[in-house]
């Protein structure tokens, strides 16, 4: 008996520091099945992405420095990435789910993903990154919480609220996808979504009968924290609340000056926080609108997006015509003036306890400028293609990270151009060499005719400067130096630059796209490659062991690898479980 004690507290005792590893970084996990469901969200049956049988996907709800870890099945009909949108993937780009990094998940498999959410905090969301995939669902919010240690730049809210709002087609992305392969345009969607549901039925003529629309309840006298993302195809969107002011608070993962709009231009895969109180007569229901911006408004007014905020002791229907778009339908000025009107908070804390502006940028020396140019879609070996700098990126069939972990030979050029190409376009898998520790300044110009935005991965930049006209290099002279906002997705509008700031402090391979889908899926991307060129290399996580591998590496794959496939994390897990029930057996047999 006294053995078995002693070896049941030593046991416990192991376990005990087993659980300290954990106990700095908790995980949380999430187990997503991504599947076919059938929805109807404006009043067509069609086929959309679900997780969980869930349209939108489930939220996923982390702190500050927590290790996520999700574990997904596909049980699509095609393979499958889910990408984390504006999750920084410190260290680790090999969990980023774009083919530049990661081969596909197939049909039937499981795959786990298991990263950091280190030094972040925000408003998030996450997304199939593969055929099309986005334009059938399969997206859901990601909120990153500050830790209690760490004081939030307002009172806490009373309540914590995801919007998704976006564009919809009721083609499936499949058609979607055949149609862009042809060469044609996706034409004007046919409505936009809030949470995945159509909009309320405002207008008798405009909205069918019997179309499930999205409300949300809230109490009188209170304040909620809105978390809005714009998930959606092509579209720029206004995003508004009958009577009620949005006081915006955050944008993708830094804090803002925190300013009062009635509306706010929201573009595609772009998300913000505001903060909404609750301070309105309690006794009727109020419209949130998100409507399409830069297009004719008569033709475009059914493709509006409706739902309901809702009072606990409304006793009335929401009354009275949607409250008003800006009055600028082509004029875009107003919409950059906004824009820019959106400034970082500089003496808020962000995920660590320093003020976020403590970090200069304005006075750290650029060591690396390109000038990335997009344009209207150009026929190249007789398909339409998309470009950036005259190039139309061709993602590779070994993604770039895996190839340069084997060595694999002539899968990427790493010669992506400085300023754009005066030659014919041409499609190429060309990748920007970033260095290390480098600061590089980008200029994005949109010589199209719509709003483009623009995401890069890995990173947070900081948007300096935007105008109409062409980048000279005289422009800089109008740059914010001081509390430009940092974020991960920008806008450009036609015939304008949007300047962008990057510390390159993340090693990784790291793309940098267009958000519209449609440009996207055409060729308007490349990546960013940056390598530590130590020879002690410590500043890149190592390949997790469920690697997939596809292309070049095919032949590395085994069907048991996923079959099986377990986090080390879900292993450790479990065994400091096991080694807690066997103490405890041992301790009270």
């Amino acid at each position: 008996m006294a053995l078995s004690k002693l070896l049941g507290l030593f046991l416990i005792h192991i376990a005990l520091l087993s659980s300290s590893c954990f106990a700095a970084d908790p995980f949380v996990f999430y187990d997503f099945e991504v599947s076919y469901i059938t929805a109807s969200p404006l009043g067509i049956p069609q086929q959309v992405i679900a997780i969980n049988n869930k349209f939108p996907g489930p939220t996923i709800n982390s702190t500050t420095n927590n290790n996520v870890v999700i574990n997904v099945r596909n049980k699509l009909d095609e393979s499958l990435l889910l990408h984390w949108s504006g999750i920084q993937q410190r260290r680790s780009s090999w969990q980023d789910g774009l083919p530049g990094t990661n081969c596909p998940i197939p049909p039937k498999w499981n795959w786990t993903y298991q990263f950091q959410v280190k030094d972040q905090i925000g408003s998030f969301f996450y997304f199939p990154s593969l055929h099309f995939q986005r334009a059938a669902g399969g997206f859901g919010a990601f909120i990153i919480n500050n830790r209690d240690i760490i004081p939030i730049p307002f009172g806490s809210p009373d309540g914590d609220i995801t919007i998704l709002i976006g564009d919809w087609y009721t083609r499936n992305h499949t058609a979607l996808r055949k149609a862009l392969d042809a060469g044609k345009d996706l034409g004007m969607p046919d409505g936009v979504l809030v949470n995945g549901k159509g909009p309320y039925r405002y207008n008798d003529t405009l909205v069918p009968d019997s179309i499930d629309y999205e409300t949300i309840d809230v109490h009188p006298g209170k304040t909620y924290r809105l978390r809005v993302h714009n998930v959606g195809i092509s579209t720029s969107l206004n995003f508004r609340i009958q009577s009620h002011n949005l006081l915006l608070a955050e944008t993708e993962g830094s804090y803002t000056v925190q300013q009062n709009y009635t509306s706010l231009d929201i573009h595609v895969g772009q998300s913000y926080s505001f903060l909404l109180t609750t301070d309105q007569n309690a006794s009727s229901d109020y419209y949130i609108v998100a409507s399409a911006r830069f297009v004719n408004e008569s033709q475009w007014k059914r493709v509006t997006g409706v739902a309901i905020l809702r009072y606990s002791n409304s006793k009335g229907k929401a009354a009275g015509p949607l409250p008003d778009p800006p009055q600028d339908e082509y004029d875009k000025t107003f919409s950059m003036n906004q824009a820019r009107s959106i400034r970082w908070n500089v003496s808020a804390s962000g995920a660590r306890p320093n003020p976020q502006g403590s970090f200069r940028y304005g006075s750290i020396n650029v060591t690396e400028i390109f000038v990335l140019k997009n344009k209207p879609p150009v026929t190249i070996d007789g398909k339409r293609r998309t470009t950036l700098s005259g190039i139309s990126f061709v993602n590779p069939a070994t993604p770039i990270r895996l190839a340069d972990q084997f060595e694999v030979k002539g899968v990427y050029k790493l010669d992506f151009p400085s300023r754009p190409l005066t030659g014919p376009p041409k499609m190429e898998t060309s990748v920007i060499n970033g260095t290390f520790r480098g600061f590089m300044e980008v200029i994005l110009q949109n010589n199209d005719t719509k709003v483009q935005t623009y995401h890069l991965s890995g990173y947070a930049f900081f948007v300096v400067g935007m105008d109409y006209g062409e980048w000279s290099e005289n422009s800089r002279g109008t740059y914010n130096k001081w509390d430009g906002i940092a974020r991960s997705t920008t806008q450009v509008y036609p015939g304008a630059w949007t300047a962008i700031l990057i510390s390159l402090d993340n090693v990784g391979v790291w793309n940098l796209r267009t958000e519209n889908l449609d440009s996207w899926y055409l060729g308007q991307e490349t990546y960013i490659r940056v390598v530590n060129p130590e020879v002690t290399n410590k500043t890149e996580l190592p390949m997790p062991d469920n690697v997939l591998y596809c292309g070049a590496l095919s032949k590395r794959q085994k069907p048991q690898d996923i079959s099986f496939a377990t986090s080390i994390t879900t292993s450790s897990s479990k065994l400091f479980l096991a080694v807690l029930i066997v103490a405890s057996a041992l301790l009270f047999h």
